[in-house]
């Protein structure tokens, strides 16, 4: 009776270790609000047209290296553009005032990040920066939407199009 008893306690702790990871990994994705060591960091400010699925957790990278994360998007109704505030390391204190901020896609169907370019400024974003260079999220179904339009659009002025007339 003593082995089987080992047995039970021992799938026990696996599906216990099994939860765990799974509560973990779930805390760690970019849209749950949720994660373990989280650093302390200043904030920036960054105004777009359009950030696509910007999502609250996404990643701010720099040169490829992950800086900090999207901490909140809002939308400034007295300019009409949405508002993206940025929680960046307090290790990268010295990134330029003029530089740049992107929404990029990571791979083809990837999720959107924050991209910073940078600026040759003297002076360094601070607590309360706004980033004021940016450039907003490429949507997908536009460029279909007006890749097909000037399809269409050059498809009745072929001179086909002008004999059947």
């Amino acid at each position: 009776m003593r082995p089987n008893r080992a047995l039970e306690i021992g799938t026990g702790m696996f599906v216990v270790l099994g939860f765990a990871a799974l509560f973990f990994l779930t805390t760690q994705l970019p849209g749950s609000g949720l994660s373990f060591g989280e650093r302390s960091g200043y904030r920036v400010q960054a105004k777009f047209d359009n950030v696509g699925d910007l999502k609250i957790g996404s990643p701010v990278s720099m040169a490829g290296v992950r800086i900090g994360r999207v901490e909140s998007v809002g939308f400034d109704p007295a300019e009409f553009r949405a508002v993206v505030t940025l929680r960046i390391d307090t290790s990268y204190d010295r990134i330029p005032v003029d530089s740049d901020a992107s929404i990029q896609t990571q791979g083809l169907l990837g999720g959107k990040y924050v991209g910073i370019g940078p600026g040759g400024a003297d002076t360094y974003l601070r607590d309360g920066s706004l980033i004021e260079f940016t450039q907003s999220a490429i949507v997908l179904e536009s460029l279909v939407n007006k890749f097909f339009a000037n399809f269409a659009s050059k498809g009745s002025d072929s001179p086909a199009a002008e004999e059947s007339k």
